[in-house]
């Protein structure tokens, strides 16, 4: 905000300004994961915060369609809302909850749907093709590599969320999902 405005903002001011988003449900905060790790990684504990829709990002930047298309790191992020927020309905819908992970190494997972029961699925988010889908695949496979198996649960899935294709499969490989986003269902 600071870049875009020659007078700077206070920290009250902001977060005052997240509190009235919050309220008018502009903006969703996700809780980070602290799973058992085998690992001594540092796991960063801050929310992350997400557009409740991300039809409001895309109208507030005041760009189309063919904007996104020439811009796929902006798309990505957007795709990656739209894909936290259908994530957080189904999860919801089967008593669990949707949150994130990065520790001090730089892993990052996009989300962790962790139902009440205790069983969990690791997902990275990305809009498609093999490069993007294999990077996923290593986010997932460092990941579980970290979970203290002896102290809770092995992962029920791991999936990679992309943007199109006609159906989901599983990895013959390292039996990983890759699902379209249109073929996620409570």
């Amino acid at each position: 905000m600071a870049a875009n405005d020659a007078s700077s903002l206070s920290e009250g001011t902001v977060a005052q300004y997240i509190q009235a988003l919050k309220k008018i449900f502009v903006i969703e905060d996700m809780p980070a994961w602290s799973p058992n790790l085998r690992s001594k990684a540092v796991v960063r504990t801050s929310d992350t915060r997400y557009f409740t829709d991300p039809s409001i990002a895309v109208a507030a930047l005041g760009v189309g369609p063919e904007d996104l298309m020439n811009d796929l790191n902006t798309f990505g992020y957007l795709f990656e809302t739209m894909a936290i927020r259908d994530l957080r309905c189904y999860a919801e819908a089967l008593d669990g909850t949707v949150y994130h992970y990065h520790d001090a190494s730089g892993l990052e997972c996009d989300a962790i749907v962790h139902l009440r029961n205790g069983t969990y699925g690791l997902i990275e988010i990305k809009l498609g093709g093999e490069r993007l889908i294999e990077e996923g695949v290593k986010t997932l496979t460092r990941l579980a590599k970290k979970i203290d198996t002896m102290r809770m649960k092995v992962p029920s899935f791991k999936m990679v969320v992309v943007a199109n294709g006609d159906y989901a499969y599983r990895r013959k490989d390292d039996g990983i999902i890759v699902c379209p986003i249109t073929c996620l269902k409570p």
